[in-house]
């Protein structure tokens, strides 16, 4: 089965550089080497846009109703 990895945006302390990381969300905090060989990283906060509705958008139902999740976010990917 394919899988996607979530991606994670780092930036280099030493040099400066941001790059990406595929990995799986259980390793989300680790800590990752920048590609010019340094280890001194920050993971980035992403942003991400949730919630309002589009225009002739249906209104959510009341009692969350039944259904499974989809994607990572039901925590049904890779398994």
């Amino acid at each position: 089965m394919l899988c996607a990895m979530p991606r994670y945006e780092y930036r280099c302390r030493s040099c400066g550089s941001t790059f990406e990381v595929s990995r799986p969300m259980a390793e989300s905090s680790a800590p990752a080497d920048c590609p010019q060989g340094h280890d001194d990283t920050v993971k980035l906060l992403s942003t991400v846009a949730v919630g309002g509705s589009a225009a002739g958008a249906p209104a959510p139902q009341a009692g969350g109703g039944a259904g499974g999740g989809g994607g990572c976010c039901g925590g049904g990917c890779c398994s």
